[in-house]
């Protein structure tokens, strides 16, 4: 073989070794079971010296847990859960963290999906690819700015027509006010948020706030910053260690299923589904509103055994009964396989955790629920609808290729939805899957709230949603029959809306009347 000269140029250099990673991966030149090195990984070491990366581990497994017994206590099973997970870490991930750390590589650690993230420099990275214990090295990357899909944001008019105050329509429409006339407003049930971030001390959410007791704030196991490493903002910038939201995005989702500014308040805003639940925040996301796949899972592992701000003393008991997550993780993001977040979703939802996704924003074509965590299996999905029940135009839909679930679960009101915004005001102004999410988290809080021992069985909970859903009035925006996956919007359950749109009040009834927890 000839040496290469002398005077080869660095840029040549890089790219030599991207092209020996990629052809070692291809062709198994390195161990049997060596990783799987994604091409966007060597890409960006050879471009940037080093790559922020996942090392994906072999065992995704779900832990073999007993079935939880009607009347069993959920808790006790997390805890096992969290146990089996961290020793699977443990096992697996040993001898990478000593090579990480002997090499001077920091990393960050995951027990809720056998992961590691690290920022691996260009000449590590053949090494780490020729490792047997990991089985796949992808991207986990620094995003440029990206604007949600089809989501609107408020105008000058939609803001002030939102100072009215008044129940928000949305609340009305899923009957959450008959339920609290029945005395059934969320309470003692927490609801956890994955968004931008949050404004905690709107006046519709401070009182909701886990994290205040009337006097003082108290952040430890109520909030968790996963962003570490974004384009530094005026109002967050990294590792905040206080709730806070340079987007809006996320403080509305909140306000939509737990706001309300209380009976003193002139005008009154009520535009949460569940104003007597508490609430927690993990911001996941940045201020443009794009996230990674280690911010996605960071934020739920947080959530499964929440951690005071320093991530010590971890506390599963204070672990949300409902997760709201108005995002998705697309391609751009790293999530490139589809596999990079599932476990952590997996695990959550084991742990007795409800995990309400938003559908996407890619309508009106079949098939285009195409983005983690909607894809999964495990998560409850939403479409959106709008004030006259039609399904909005904009709103992904099923089938999801390789389920043979049918998605969207349900709808819920997702168009020019009221709620609260930074720096305490509101907005009639925003339209998307994410405004329908949070409908159906607080609903799902209602049904708990009413029925305590419904907490911890996500399985029977997205049961009775779906079978107490309203399909009255609920059509295709434009007055057009559509058919997905063979099946036309006409027929119930459908992949456009759905099991229909979701109804907190017909869910109490159905359970108070026909005792049904098993949907």
């Amino acid at each position: 073989m000839n040496s290469l000269p002398a005077d080869l140029t660095a840029a040549k250099r890089a790219r030599s070794g991207a092209a020996i990673v990629l052809l070692a991966a291809a062709c198994g030149c390195f161990d049997a079971a060596a990783a799987v090195v994604h091409p966007r990984v060597a890409a960006a070491a050879a471009n940037d010296g080093s790559v922020d990366a996942l090392l994906v581990f072999a065992d995704q497994s779900q832990p073999l847990l007993t079935p939880l017994e009607p009347g069993g206590d959920y808790r006790a099973r997390r805890r096992a859960l969290i146990d089996a997970l961290k020793a699977r870490a443990q096992t697996s991930q040993s001898a990478a963290r000593g090579w990480l750390d002997a090499q001077g590589i920091a990393h960050r650690d995951f027990w809720i999906a056998n992961v590691i993230q690290a920022r691996v420099p260009r000449a590590a990275l053949s090494a780490l690819a020729a490792r047997n214990d990991v089985a796949r090295i992808d991207p986990n990357p620094s995003i440029a700015m990206r604007l949600p899909q089809a989501e609107t944001s408020p105008s000058a008019a939609d803001t002030l027509a939102a100072g009215a105050g008044g129940i928000a329509w949305g609340v009305a429409k899923v009957d959450a006010p008959q339920a609290w006339a029945a005395g059934i407003t969320g309470q003692g049930i927490v609801i956890g948020g994955e968004d931008t971030g949050y404004q905690w001390d709107h006046p519709a959410l401070k009182p909701q706030y886990r994290g205040w007791d009337g006097k003082h704030a108290h952040h430890n196991y109520n909030w968790h910053d996963a962003v570490h490493d974004a384009a530094p903002d005026a109002v967050c910038g990294n590792n905040s260690p206080v709730p806070c939201d340079p987007n809006d995005h996320g403080t509305h989702t909140a306000g939509t299923f737990a706001g309300d500014d209380g009976p003193a308040a002139v005008p009154r805003h009520q535009v949460g589904v569940a104003p007597g639940s508490r609430w927690i925040g993990c911001r996941n996301m940045d201020k443009f509103g794009n996230g990674t796949p280690a911010r996605y899972i960071e934020c739920m592992q947080w959530m499964l055994e929440p951690t005071n701000l320093q991530g010590g003393n971890p506390s599963p008991e204070l672990a949300p009964d409902v997760v709201s997550n108005s995002w998705y993780c697309a391609v751009s993001e790293g999530c490139t396989t589809g596999l990079e977040i599932e476990g952590a979703v997996n695990n959550l939802v084991s742990g007795g955790i409800f995990y309400v996704a938003a559908a996407g924003n890619s309508g009106s074509a079949c098939a285009t629920i195409a983005g983690p965590p909607a894809t999964y299996d495990m998560s409850f999905v939403v479409g959106a609808t709008d004030s006259a029940d039609a399904l909005a135009s904009f709103s992904s839909r099923g089938p999801v290729p390789g389920s043979g679930l049918v998605r969207p679960d349900v709808s819920a009101p997702g168009v020019s939805v009221c709620s609260s915004i930074p720096t305490s005001t509101y907005s009639c102004g925003f339209s998307g899957t994410s405004m329908a999410t949070p409908h159906v988290a607080g609903a799902a809080a209602l049904l708990m709230s009413a029925f305590p021992q419904l907490v911890g069985q996500p399985e029977k909970i997205g049961a009775i949603l779906r079978g107490t859903a309203t399909t009255d009035d609920v059509s295709n925006s434009a007055g057009v029959t559509q058919s997905c996956g063979g099946t036309p919007i006409t027929q119930w359950p459908n992949y456009m809306a759905g099991y229909g749109r979701v109804d907190a009040w017909s869910a109490y009834r159905d359970v108070i009347f026909i005792g049904d927890f098993d949907g």
